[in-house]
C-alpha cells in the first residue's frame, strides 16, 4: 500500500470556498451600506441647509453671529440653542464621567466575578430604558427634588439642570462599559509589577492601570459627550420650550451660562418641537431644522476627529 507524498511547500495554494466568497461579499455590502448611509445623511442635511442659507430671510453670517432665535420674526441666530445644549451636556458630563469612570475602576480592579456579574446586568438595564421614561423621571422626580433642596424661587419647573443630570444618569452605562473594557485590556503584568514594588491596589489602579488605558477612556468620554449632545427626549420634556435669547456684552449672557436652573431649549429639543407642528414643506422654518441638524453634525464630527487624533497619539499597544 502506497501513500501519496505531500505536495511541495511552494505549490500550496489557498483554495477559496464558495461559502467564504458569499460571506465576504455580504460583509462588504454591509460595510458599504454603512458608508452610503452616512453619505446620504450628509447629502440631505447639506442640501436642505443650503436652501435655508440661500433664502432671503436667513444667511450663514446671521446664523453664526446672532444671539436671537425667533423664527416668527425671521431671527435665526443659533447661539441660544447651542448654549442650552452645552449647558445640559456639561451638566451631564459632570454627573456621568466621574461616576462612570469610578464604576469602571471598581468593576475592573475591585469587584469579584459574582459582584461584577450582578452589577453589569443592572447597568445594561439602565441603558435599555426608553429615553422618554428618563424625560418624565427628570420632570416628575429630579425637578421637584431640586426645587425642594434649592428653593422654588431658584429652580424653575422646566430647567436644564434636571435634564442634564438625568442625561448624565442615562449615559453612565455607556461610560462605565467602554471604560471598563479599556481598563480590562491593560495587561496583568503591569499590575503585578506595580504590586511587586509595594504599591497598593488604589495606587496601582490610579497610577498604572488608568494611564495605561487613557486612550480607550478618552474614546469612551468623547462617545458619551456626543451621546449627551444628541439626546432628544429628555431635554424636550424637562428642559423647556422656547430658546432663551440674550445679548453679548450684557449680564444676561453670564446669567444664562452660570444658571442651569432656568428653562432653555436645546438644538435637539427645538427640532422635536418644530417638526411636531404644522410646517409647510420648503418653508423657512422647515429648512431651519436641517441647518440646526447640520450644526449638530459638525459639532459631533469635530469631537470625534479630535478624539481620534488624541487616541492615535497616546494609544498604548500591548502584546
Amino acid at each position: 500500500m502506497t501513500s501519496e507524498a505531500p505536495p511541495p511547500a511552494g505549490s500550496l495554494r489557498k483554495r477559496r470556498r464558495p461559502g467564504e466568497a458569499v460571506i465576504g461579499g455580504l460583509l462588504f455590502i454591509a460595510a458599504a451600506l454603512s458608508i452610503l448611509t452616512t453619505v446620504g445623511i450628509v447629502f440631505e442635511l447639506g442640501k436642505e441647509a443650503l436652501l435655508f442659507f440661500r433664502s432671503e430671510e436667513a444667511s450663514l453670517a446671521e446664523f453664526l453671529s446672532s444671539t436671537q432665535w425667533q423664527p416668527a420674526i425671521l431671527d435665526f441666530g443659533i447661539w441660544p440653542l447651542v448654549l442650552a445644549t452645552l449647558t445640559t451636556s456639561v451638566t451631564a458630563m459632570v454627573v456621568a464621567l466621574p461616576v462612570g469612570l469610578a464604576t469602571a475602576i471598581y468593576l475592573s480592579e475591585y469587584a469579584t466575578p459574582r459582584v461584577r456579574g450582578t452589577i453589569k446586568p443592572v447597568l445594561e438595564i439602565l441603558a435599555g430604558i426608553p429615553t422618554v421614561v428618563y424625560g418624565y423621571f427628570a420632570l416628575t422626580f429630579m425637578t421637584p427634588l431640586l426645587r425642594s433642596i434649592l428653593g422654588v424661587s431658584v429652580v424653575e419647573i422646566f430647567n436644564t439642570a434636571s435634564a442634564g443630570i438625568v442625561v448624565g444618569i442615562l449615559i453612565i452605562p455607556l461610560v462605565s462599559s467602554m471604560s471598563e473594557d479599556a481598563l480590562h485590556a491593560v495587561p496583568m503584568s503591569l499590575r503585578e509589577a506595580s504590586y511587586a514594588v509595594g504599591a497598593t491596589r488604589l495606587e496601582t489602579s490610579l497610577r498604572v492601570v488608568l494611564p495605561g488605558a487613557l486612550s480607550g477612556i478618552t474614546a469612551a468620554f468623547v462617545v458619551s459627550i456626543s451621546r449627551a449632545i444628541g439626546e432628544t427626549m429628555v431635554v424636550a420634556i424637562a428642559a423647556g420650550a422656547g430658546p432663551k435669547n440674550f445679548t453679548f456684552g450684557e449680564d444676561s449672557l453670564l446669567g444664562y451660562i452660570l444658571n442651569p436652573f432656568v428653562a432653555g431649549e436645546t438644538m435637539t429639543g427645538h427640532i422635536v418641537r418644530i417638526s411636531g407642528g404644522d410646517l409647510s414643506y420648503n418653508s423657512i422654518d422647515y429648512n431651519s431644522i436641517f441647518a440646526i441638524g447640520l450644526a449638530l453634525f459638525v459639532i459631533t464630527l469635530t469631537l470625534n476627529v479630535l478624539s481620534r487624533r488624541f487616541v492615535a497619539r497616546f494609544r498604548e499597544v500591548y502584546e
